[in-house]
């Protein structure tokens, strides 16, 4: 989720739980307020009427509501002096200008007692709340329409203000996605006059012009190591092989210089693909386009069709679609290889090496040791099954770096005494 989409989302969050307390503290107060205006007016009322009894005694023969909005009956004294005001709230049978007969309405009800020529009386005065109800109905819907404008308008802001008060943050973030260190030219720039902004553009370029320093020294270490190894191991090789055709070796002699020499080509081996396992790692490789893996693999297959012959290994192809994949031709060329040179190469006479191709996959079966191969040390570096010691151990190494460095996925299983590498493209 985008950080202005998560601060909406908490700040509706909060502004819906302060707006519904305010609600709940709104509503009641202004219920007690209503009911205070209400009690002030029955308290009025109940001294008018007091005042009419005294000039009209005929007003003691209201007994009851239906003639009006008070009632009168008469109170021992000992009642009466025990009564005081009472103020409730309660349900009465009453009749609107809109009602089609007899409705319980909510009322307010005082009563209290008084005396009028030595003898006590109960007086009970209504109010109805009628009005009043549909008052705090009224300010609560009018809190609700003003919880949704402050969230269209917190919308709004989000959506037009805040969005292009973050824009130099995400045209940072989008050209920092964007910069590859060795491919870039120009450090990624966002101009902006918010002081945050610009310490964070500040702190990514100083990062950045480390990190190039960092990959030009390294790129440089890595160019002079694999230079400087490679000449050596070239003359001594070629010093070797004319010793051998110049001096007159025994068969033990010719044996140890052949061995040193098969030492110096596996020396040789490990300097170029460790060289290249850096370069995929450090993405050095930028000439990507369409690669028909199809293609690389009836290539590799060509190449490999004399030592599978050797062997009596039989290699078949099935294939149900052409996949394409954009990446460098080389890296493409040297993951298929080393899958289908580890599968002749870790094979058994007259075993077998089939490869199944997909429009989004590549699987390369093979037959082999009739055991899974470790799953946790398969694709380290120098990692090498038993009984086989003579490969640098970085074959697979480089296929999961090349996969991973084009987001494909590399997966291995055993299955019915095959082993089964498979590629699949996103």
């Amino acid at each position: 989720m985008k950080l202005l989409n998560k601060s909406l989302l908490h700040l509706s969050l909060w502004m819906f739980m302060i707006i519904g307390v305010w609600s709940v503290f709104f509503y009641f107060n202004m219920l007690n307020e209503i009911k205070e205006s209400v009690d002030e007016g029955l308290e009025n009322y109940k001294r008018q009427i007091i005042y009419s009894v005294e000039k009209d005694p005929s007003l003691l023969k209201k007994t009851n509501f239906d003639e009006g909005f008070f009632a009168i009956r008469e109170l021992s004294e000992e009642k009466s002096l025990r009564g005081k005001d009472t103020y409730i709230d309660t349900l009465m049978y009453m009749q609107d200008a809109d009602d089609q007969e007899l409705e319980l309405e909510p009322v307010r009800l005082l009563a209290t007692a008084f005396k009028s020529n030595d003898r006590f009386y109960e007086l009970k005065i209504i109010n109805s709340m009628v009005e009043e109800d549909d008052l705090v109905k009224e300010l609560f819907r009018e809190a609700l329409v003003l919880y949704l404008v402050l969230i269209a308008a917190i919308i709004f802001i989000n959506s037009f203000i805040l969005k292009r008060l973050w824009k130099p943050f995400y045209l940072l973030l989008n050209q920092l996605k964007d910069y590859r260190v060795g491919s870039s030219d120009k450090l990624p720039q966002a101009p902006t006059n918010t002081k945050e902004f610009n310490d964070l553009q500040q702190a990514v370029t100083i990062l950045l012009q480390r990190t190039i320093e960092t990959y030009r020294q390294q790129k440089e270490f890595i160019g002079n190591a694999s230079h400087e190894l490679q000449t050596p191991l070239a003359i001594a090789t070629n010093k070797l092989e004319l010793f051998v055709e110049k001096a007159g070796l025994n068969a033990e002699q010719a044996g140890n210089i052949s061995e040193v020499l098969d030492i110096i080509g596996r020396m040789v081996r490990l300097n170029k693909s460790l060289l290249l396992l850096t370069k995929i790692e450090n993405r050095q490789f930028f000439n990507n386009r369409p690669v028909s893996l199809n293609k690389v693999v009836h290539q590799s297959i060509g190449d490999l069709e004399e030592l599978a012959a050797f062997r009596n290994i039989e290699i078949s192809v099935q294939e149900t679609a052409e996949m394409l994949v954009t990446a460098d031709n080389a890296l493409a060329q040297i993951v298929v290889s080393n899958l289908l040179r580890n599968a002749v190469f870790h094979n058994i006479n007259y075993g077998s090496v089939a490869v199944f191709i997909t429009e989004k996959s590549i699987q390369v079966v093979n037959t082999g040791i009739a055991q899974a191969l470790d799953h946790q040390k398969l694709f380290s570096r120098f990692y090498k099954s038993e009984g086989h010691s003579q490969g640098s151990g970085l074959g697979l190494a480089i296929v999961k770096a090349v996969c991973d460095l084009y987001g494909f996925s590399l997966q291995y299983h055993y299955d019915e005494k095959k082993h089964i590498f498979e590629v699949k493209s996103s």
